[in-house]
Parts: structure tokens; C-alpha cells; sequence
């Protein structure tokens, strides 16, 4: 049995594993899905004061309190920042980190540094400090990259508005031991909205495909699960 944590990205909640959670669970394996402050069940702590840091507490409060630890920790888009952030803190909690299509930070980055497009959010966020989920756009990129109009719904019942400060709050990756926890990447390779680009991936770590749109745990759950549970029983060290 593994251990999951499975950390949503920007404007999302922890209801996006829906599909998963189950499909992990069924297989034998401990799952977490939370959601981040000011999303989902948290949505009324939305605020200009949450950012980055704020959602790297939310993870390692977690991990403290349900005394968890050999936990392979996913995080989806914005949540590769958190993740990297929570692997810097307590890098002798975490077995293996899934940066599913995430963002992937150096030490002191903010989000606007890895995926510049992200500033042009920023210039249009709204009273100044909060972002709108992305409009929806035609086929084949949709929403997050779902299309089916039933899952469009869905989908758009569970996102909040991102603080800006998520975004422009830098991570700190100054705990060398974090550079030894195994890393994959799990990269959606369907069509893609203009400027979104992907950095080159280390030599060494494992890169997966799936062959779908951004949000791959509500249009692929089932193949996304097999993916993860290849990478629980890769070795921790």
C-alpha cells in the first residue's frame, strides 16, 4: 500500500480527484486530496492575503497532522509549486514527487517565472488581487482542457478565483536533501493554449505522457491512476 497526496492546481479544488481518489483507493492505497486555502470546502478564507506559502502550511499541516510520511505527493499546474515547497520543508516525509503537466520551479522563483503567460492574469486580476478561472475556449482546448459539456459543468462547479499573491509569492528550495527524492513527470501532451510552454525535464527523471488535455484526472482518470501507481513502486531512494 502507498500512500497519496494529491494537491490540486490554481482555481480548482480537491473535488477535481473525484475520479481518482476512488480508483486509488480501490487498489489498495491510503489517498488524500485536500483542498487548498481558499478553494473547495476553504473557499470563504479567500483573501489577498493567501499565496504560495499559505498553501505549502496547508500540505505539511496535513502531512503533521495524520503523521504521515513515505507519501508520494502530486501536484497538478500551479501545485508543482507547492510540492516543491513542501518537499524543500520535510523532504524526509515524501517517498517520490509527481509534477503532473506542473510547473517546475529553481529556488526562488515565483510562478510568473516559470510560466511568464501567468502576468497577463495578473494585469487583469480583479480589485487588484484576484485572478478568474480562464475562460473556456473552443474545441479542442475547452476548459483546463475538457470538452465534454457534462464535465465542462462539473468542472466549473468547483473553481474559485486564484489570489494574485499565489502567484508573485516566490518558493524557497534551499534544503539539499530535497534534491534527493525521485521525481516524475507526468507531461498532457494534447493541444495546448498559446503560450503555454514546458521547461526541458533534468536528465534522470522519468517523464510519462498522456495523450489529453490539461486537466487529465477528469478526462483520463483511469490511465492518470496507472501512471501513479507505476510510480509508487519505483524506488524511494
Amino acid at each position: 500500500m502507498a500512500t497519496f497526496l494529491l494537491v490540486h492546481g490554481a482555481w480548482h479544488s480537491g473535488r477535481s480527484w473525484d475520479r481518482v481518489v476512488p480508483l486509488l483507493e480501490s487498489a489498495g492505497h491510503r489517498v488524500f486530496a485536500p483542498s487548498l486555502t481558499g478553494y473547495g470546502d476553504k473557499a470563504h478564507l479567500l483573501s489577498p492575503a493567501v499565496g504560495l506559502g499559505a498553501h505549502v502550511d496547508d500540505i505539511t499541516g496535513l502531512l503533521d497532522d495524520e503523521g504521515l510520511d513515505n507519501v508520494v505527493l502530486v501536484g497538478h499546474s500551479y501545485a508543482g509549486m507547492v510540492i516543491s515547497g513542501v518537499a524543500h520543508r520535510v523532504p524526509e516525509r515524501i517517498a517520490h514527487l509527481v509534477f503532473l503537466d506542473a510547473m517546475v520551479p529553481e529556488d526562488g522563483e515565483t510562478a510568473v517565472d516559470v510560466l511568464p503567460v501567468t502576468k497577463q492574469l495578473i494585469d487583469h486580476a480583479v480589485d487588484g488581487w484576484r485572478v478568474p478561472p480562464m475562460p473556456e475556449q473552443p474545441p479542442p482546448l475547452g476548459l483546463f482542457g475538457v470538452t465534454d459539456p457534462d464535465d465542462i459543468a462539473w468542472l466549473r462547479s468547483m473553481l474559485s478565483d486564484q489570489p494574485v499573491r499565489c502567484l508573485l509569492e516566490p518558493v524557497r528550495l534551499d534544503n539539499p536533501a530535497a534534491r534527493t527524492i525521485p521525481r516524475t513527470h507526468i507531461h498532457c501532451v494534447a493541444d495546448r493554449p498559446a503560450g503555454i510552454t514546458r521547461r526541458p525535464v533534468p536528465t534522470g527523471e522519468l517523464v510519462r505522457e498522456l495523450p489529453t488535455g490539461h486537466d487529465c484526472m477528469i478526462t483520463m482518470p483511469a490511465e492518470l491512476v496507472e501512471l501513479l501507481i507505476e510510480t509508487a513502486w519505483r524506488p524511494s531512494r
